[in-house]
């Protein structure tokens, strides 16, 4: 899966003053850290609007078909009903970082999308995952769906991976993406320590421990999105699921930051794939995919 756009001029510049290969980098980082800082400035204006919990829709029948007219009968073939996707946040942050992927969601077939927040006080992973677990349990019996979609970015995604694999969560999630989750740890930003969640993010941290655990019963599948210039994960690739027994794929994506990974139509183009071919047999241990976006 590749999404290739046309070089900036500035590169053969690039290449004649430095190395080829670092030049590709030198350019590849100076458009990232560009992008990241764009979203940072729209991201900073939308956050209030992500601060209170959304309104919850009123329960739907996944098989009505809301185009026919009053009165009329449609003869229909029989399809499964996709599940909702619930799009779960990370650190410090709120559901407004998904607007964009939700309404590309939205727009491609998804009805029941719901974005969850949880407190930017949450000191503890498991306190979150079992919070998460009651409000899965919900969107089930609200909507009628036995079971869901999680999206999650970055801690979010912890949370959720914590919540499938340690407490049973396999059983009402079906797909797990997640985007720049540190699933082995990071060590970046020492300093952060401060904060107990952070501390549970890094390599050797209980949490991180106990996701090591053997999980031969867990049936929902996972699909990570790293990327080589996520500078929050240290190193990048602890953002892939490695585990002997999860049911798991790793999607390398070339060209875009930490904060882009939830924004970019072309990730997002990524997830609904992965999204829609979650019926399709994947065998244990994790597999590799790439998205370059250039």
């Amino acid at each position: 899966m590749k999404v290739i756009r046309a070089v900036q001029p500035l590169l053969p510049l690039c290449e004649r003053v430095l190395p080829s290969r670092l030049a590709g980098l030198s350019v590849a980082l100076l458009k990232a850290t560009a992008l990241e800082i764009a979203i940072l400035a729209g991201h900073l204006l939308l956050y209030p609007s992500g601060i209170v919990q959304e309104r919850r829709a009123a329960t739907t029948d996944p098989s009505a078909d809301p185009s026919a007219l009053p009165g009329t009968s449609t003869t229909r073939l029989p399809t499964e009903p996709k599940p909702p996707v619930v799009l779960l946040h990370g650190f410090i942050d709120n559901r407004s970082v998904f607007v964009l992927l939700r309404r590309s969601l939205a727009q491609h077939g998804r009805q029941q999308i719901e974005s969850l927040n949880y407190s930017p006080l949450t000191c503890d992973i498991r306190t979150a995952a079992e919070l998460l677990g009651r409000h899965i349990e919900e969107i089930c019996r609200r909507t009628g769906h036995p079971r869901v979609d999680i999206v999650g970015h970055s801690l979010g995604g912890l949370i959720a991976r914590y919540y499938v694999q340690r407490l049973g969560g396999d059983v009402r999630v079906r797909t797990l993406v997640t985007l720049g989750t540190p699933h082995s740890g990071t060590r970046v930003v020492p300093l952060a320590d401060a904060h107990p969640i952070v501390r549970q993010m890094r390599p050797g941290s209980e949490v991180i421990e106990e996701l090591r655990l053997p999980a031969s019963h867990c049936r929902t599948r996972f699909v990570s999105f790293w990327s080589d210039l996520d500078h929050l994960m240290d190193p990048p690739e602890t953002a892939c699921v490695d585990h002997p027994d999860l049911l798991a794929q790793n999607v390398q994506v070339t060209g875009v930051g930490h904060l882009a990974l939830p924004v970019h139509p072309a990730v997002a183009t990524g997830i609904r794939q992965a999204l829609d071919q979650s019926e399709q047999p994947l065998a244990a241990g994790a597999q590799t995919g790439g998205l370059t976006v250039a």
